[in-house]
């Protein structure tokens, strides 16, 4: 796990205006924050914030302003109208693993004793709430607050999923706990906000902020909530305390990878913490951090608590995953398609350990949508391995000196008109704008495979005019090639001999050299299966490809427009003997002939196939949903990923890229990391390499 503590480790302020200064942004920040999440700073440039103010202050205890954030419940930054019946506190942050050994080490001296045991949760990034209950009945729901008073928000209460309008029994108690928007709801919910004309939530957390608060609104977002504690049901350890919650009906956050767990030391606690910090890209939810408790309540009650935060239960902080900088501008680039995709040019910022320069802002009808502007100080989130993307502006941050986005007139390229008629603009002229990417993705190893092929070779094919589209590959003679500068006898002849071995390539192969829009590898892999033939696919319709699994009408519809597009392409090809090779076919497993392709994730994004039905063709992985995630080892060492899909496939399984509920099995190799837990979490069957590699014996070699 990456060490937040670079990023939060106290700063020296050198005089008392830098002191006041410093108190006033966060305050500033803390009240942004806790209204509706829109703050100008990041959560690591916060806590490093407060940390500075209150090393100062421990130097300076004459100085201490009384609007000073230290020692406050939310900064001091927000009040309530309605009375907490107990003061609902907040908790106090460490930053590392030494932090957290001496914050234990501390408690440990309070109790004079050692911890009974532990108890480790996630630390949900949302609103924390108090749900009162009278007989059972859910009465009232109010925000935090100032800690002692918070504002009445029962009105929401309908939309928040988890929160029970009647527990199982009819008892009198408050229950605590957070409110946020999954990943899913927060893409639901901008969704539907921007289909009513409002501007995107900046965030998850600013989102679930403003929707509790929202009154009268035409439409509606869905939030969730995350029991953790509760007044009324004393005498129970915090492990137990939860089971007892989510007897009463109310969601917690056991049953997630990331469910509360009992360490009976430290060093277990630690162990978890890292688990949980490792999993945090693959949870349905944000989390900021991982809460350490004493799990006895005769800790807890002996400990106590102080004005702002319980003794006994801490915050282990993580590096956040989003952070606000400024958009700087905007880059079109061009795809081997001809698509022309935006991209943000930010000013750098650290997420999660990796410095970001840039950003996916997917389409220009995206920026329209969100309303950036150049200049905007803006969220970006990164998770895991994921492209970052900007997320929205903070519009109230904005100075008047931002500049609209300039879309491009003509392609950026070639200066050729651009299609707009769709949400992703593209040059008019298609492939031809970007010749080399096309040749270069064709050559790639999950494609045709034409070792030594790469972009230094594929730009002196085109700039010599020997080669224009991919079919030109298949002509080129020895002759030609060794005109080219530093191509000599042997490079010629291994280049050759490449080609011509891609001309036996199977069909799937082919056709996902092709680039057509709207497929991959495992769509490729699925169409071949289906037709057979390269020309099959030709004559097919719009109806009949629609009959692919995953395809759909629209996708059908674009893939048409695409082979039309290439069809002189194609009769070349053909020509050629360029892709007459057949898939080995796939039995259909049900009515309108869908084949056992993969279900899953096709180029990073869901195919729309987990409603599917139906099997796969006999073999030892008929009717398995397989994912296959991490390196390879043993006997599949060697096998690019599209090679162990297309292994599963003949095996009769349906290879996928994401783990859901309608996997069966996962292969996981060294490094699996989320995939990993997420199957772990619904129970898949996970196996090594080698043990797949028996299982699939049959179809090696």
């Amino acid at each position: 796990m990456k060490d937040a503590a670079t990023l939060a480790s106290p700063a020296v302020l050198a005089s008392p205006d830098a002191y006041a200064d410093a108190v006033a942004t966060a305050v500033r920040a803390a009240a942004a924050y806790y209204a509706d999440g829109t703050t100008p700073l990041g959560d690591d440039e916060y806590d490093a914030l407060v940390r500075t103010i209150e090393a100062y202050e421990r130097e300076h205890p004459q100085e201490v302003l009384p609007d000073s954030p230290t020692g406050k419940v939310a900064g001091g930054a927000v009040v309530g109208d309605v009375p907490h019946s107990v003061p609902m506190l907040s908790l106090d942050n460490v930053f590392s693993a030494e932090e957290l050994d001496s914050w234990a080490a501390g408690l440990e001296r309070r109790l004079g004793r050692p911890v009974t045991a532990w108890c480790v949760e996630p630390k949900l990034d949302g609103l924390a709430v108090a749900a009162r209950y009278r007989a059972g009945r859910l009465t009232q729901v109010l925000t935090r607050g100032d800690g002692l008073a918070g504002e009445d928000i029962t009105h929401a209460a309908d939309a928040v999923l988890g929160l029970p309008g009647r527990l199982a029994e009819p008892l009198d108690v408050e229950l605590r706990g957070e409110v946020l928007l999954t990943h899913e709801q927060f893409e639901h919910a901008n969704a539907v906000r921007t289909a009513h004309g409002a501007t995107a939530f900046a965030h998850p957390r600013s989102g679930a902020a403003g929707t509790l608060r929202a009154k009268d609104r035409p439409y509606r977002v869905e939030l969730t909530f995350f029991a953790y504690d509760a007044l009324g049901l004393p005498g129970l350890d915090h492990g137990e305390l939860l089971a007892r919650l989510a007897g009463l009906g109310a969601h917690t956050a056991a049953g997630t990878a990331a469910d509360p767990r009992r360490c009976a030391t430290l060093a277990e606690a630690q162990q978890r913490i890292d688990e949980i910090a490792a999993l945090r890209a693959a949870l349905p939810f944000g989390i900021d951090g991982v809460v350490v408790k004493a799990d006895a309540v005769a800790d807890q009650e002996q400990a106590g608590s102080g004005s702002r935060a319980p003794r006994w239960a801490v915050a282990r902080k993580l590096q956040a995953q989003h952070k606000v900088t400024r958009l700087l501008g905007v880059e079109w680039n061009v795809g081997r398609t001809g698509i022309i995709a935006p991209r943000a040019v930010l000013e750098p910022v650290v997420i999660d350990g990796v410095t970001v320069t840039y950003a996916t802002l997917h389409n220009p009808a995206d920026i329209e949508r969100r309303g950036l502007m150049i200049g905007d100080q803006v969220f970006v989130y990164r998770a895991g391995d994921v492209i970052p993307r900007v997320e929205a502006p903070l519009a109230d941050q904005r100075t008047g000196a931002e500049q609209p986005v300039v879309f491009p007139e003509v392609c950026p390229r070639c200066g050729d008109a651009i299609d707009t008629s769709e949400q992703r603009w593209r040059c008019v002229r298609g492939r031809a704008c970007q010749t080399v990417a096309s040749i270069i993705y064709a050559a790639g190893r999950d494609q045709l495979d034409i070792e030594g092929l790469g972009g230094t070779r594929a730009v002196q094919l085109v700039e010599a005019g020997l080669v224009t589209d991919l079919a030109d590959l298949f002509t080129l003679t020895r002759e030609q090639l060794l005109t080219l500068d530093r191509m000599g006898d042997t490079s010629a002849d291994k280049l050759l001999a490449a080609i011509e071995t891609a001309r036996a390539q199977p069909l799937n192969r082919v056709f996902c050299a092709l680039g057509i829009r709207g497929t991959g590898r495992t769509m490729s892999r699925r169409i071949a299966a289906h037709f057979g033939a390269l020309a099959a696919i030709r004559a097919a319709d719009a109806e009949a490809l629609a009959e692919v699994d995953g395809i759909g009408v629209e996708k059908a519809a674009v893939i048409v427009a695409e082979l039309a597009e290439v069809a002189v392409l194609l009769d070349r090809l053909t020509a050629q003997s360029v892709g007459t090779a057949v898939t080995a076919p796939v039995v259909p497993a049900r009515a309108g002939g869908s084949t056992a392709a993969a279900d899953g994730v096709e180029d990073g994004a869901e195919d729309g196939a987990e409603g599917a039905e139906g099997g796969a063709a006999a073999g030892p992985l008929a009717g398995q949903h397989v994912v296959v995630t991490g390196a390879m080892t043993g006997a599949l060492a060697e096998l690019s990923r599209n090679a162990v899909n297309e292994l599963v496939e003949r095996a009769g399984g349906r290879a996928s890229s994401s783990v859901s509920k309608r996997t069966t099995l996962l292969v996981a190799g060294e490094k699996a990391g989320s995939k990993r837990a997420k199957a772990e979490e619904l129970g898949i069957r996970i196996v090594t390499p080698e043990e797949f590699a028996v299982l699939v014996a049959g179809q090696l070699g």
